[in-house]
């Protein structure tokens, strides 16, 4: 379907701060000249709002157009969401980051995980990246079935030697050992919802309800996986390799429940239930604005600055280094985020992220006092880093940069 450049053009809507037009230039370009179909990018600055973003078409089959409150899943950007709400419940005290999680959930000691900590588990460092039962959508609704085979689960390498990404077991273990230590059971969607997204006023699902109409939440343009093999340029050709071998542990990790394809994960029968490190769905302002409450102290939510101060540290690499069992590539982890490291400096030290299968992103750089998030509906092929992204993150800083720069040199 051919669509002329003004045509797409007349669909971007939003608002921007004085100092801060590049960003909405870079989005245009997004839709121009980077192959955009739908997308939202937000961020704040200091806890105010200074980019408001959307455009493009939800569903570009019916020409449906992005709206202010469409939603959108954002696959792996929920990990972001998932730490968030970790990290409240340890500002609350009801966890401890160097606690072992059999001390909290004595099942879990099985298979040799008895020594394994809270913080190693939120640092991929627990080897339970994969799970030997085959999952389908029934056994992940029934928790307390879910729960046993979690817990019965053997490492695939010793606790704190390796890290290897966990890019759908993390939260569902997160979940489970929230309920264990939350006084009111609640899973981590419910956690998150009535904890982080109810106090801050954002619309942010890990398990949609079934009243939300699905006609506000973006269709997917993605792909099977095969087609990953015609974009070995973009991702490490090792990962791509791996991700179609049924054998080798990268398969396990990232396929089980085994999806056709990732937009399946989009339909209603799996919005419905909490997949905490994958099935996110909701506004990309809100996603920004969650991380800017952590960017600018919580007091909203009232986390303690312990909490904030673990969130900031640099990540503690795994005894035998930092390359990544799952990714095939070196990575840095800590406390439910992704790190910046040398291939994906994101933002300061201090920052920590999530980005998400596709090219969505959302990430907190407290010492910038930036909270940024960004979702398309087309499907990229990068691990992190998609160009599109990139553009409207680097564009976010460098205005952050400027007007800071400026309000210093009028205040002499």
């Amino acid at each position: 379907m051919q669509i002329s450049s003004s045509e797409i053009l007349s669909t971007i809507h939003g608002t921007v701060e004085p100092g801060f037009q590049e960003v909405r230039d870079e989005f245009q370009k997004n839709f121009l000249h980077r192959g955009e179909v739908g997308a939202a990018c937000a961020a704040y600055v200091h806890g105010q709002k200074v980019v408001d973003l959307w455009g493009g078409f939800r569903d570009l089959h019916t020409r449906a157009l992005w709206e202010e409150n469409t939603l959108v899943i954002m696959f792996s950007v929920t990990k972001g969401m998932a730490g968030l709400a970790m990290a409240l419940a340890h500002s609350q005290g009801l966890l401890a980051y160097d606690e072992r999680i059999a001390t909290y959930w004595p099942q879990f000691a099985q298979g040799g995980k008895a020594n394994i900590t809270v913080r190693q588990l939120l640092s991929h460092q627990a080897g339970l990246c994969a799970l030997d039962h085959r999952l389908d959508r029934d056994t992940v609704a029934d928790l307390d079935r879910l729960a046993a085979i979690l817990a019965r689960q053997k490492p695939a390498w010793e606790p704190g030697r390796h890290h290897g990404y966990h890019g759908i077991t993390l939260g569902w273990y997160e979940s489970e050992l929230l309920r264990r230590v939350d006084p009111r059971q609640r899973t981590l969607g419910q956690f998150f919802w009535e904890e982080i997204a109810r106090p801050l006023g954002l619309e942010f699902y890990i398990g949609t309800p079934s009243e939300l109409p699905a006609s506000r939440i973006a269709a997917l343009i993605d792909y099977a996986p095969w087609q990953l093999l015609f974009h070995m340029r973009q991702l490490p050709s090792s990962f791509v390799l791996r991700v179609l071998n049924p054998f080798s542990l990268t398969f396990k990790s990232m396929r089980n429940p085994e999806l056709s394809r990732p937009g399946d994960l989009n339909r209603p029968e799996w919005r419905s239930v909490e997949v905490p490190a994958g099935n996110g769905v909701g506004q990309v302002r809100s996603v920004a604005r969650a991380y800017s409450e952590f960017a600018t102290a919580g007091t909203t939510l009232k986390i303690g600055a312990a909490t904030l101060a673990a969130l900031t540290q640099p990540a503690t690499p795994p005894t035998a280094g930092n390359f990544d069992e799952v990714l095939r590539t070196p990575t840095s982890y800590s406390m439910g985020f992704l790190k910046p490291f040398s291939a994906f400096p994101f933002a300061g030290h201090t920052a920590y992220a999530a980005p998400g299968l596709g090219g969505s992103m959302g990430y907190a750089d407290p010492e910038a006092g930036i909270g940024f998030a960004y979702a398309p509906n087309h499907l990229g092929f990068y691990l992190w880093d998609d160009p599109r992204e990139s553009a409207l993150r680097h564009a976010v800083q460098r205005c952050a940069r400027r007007v800071r720069g400026e309000a210093a040199a009028a205040s002499d």
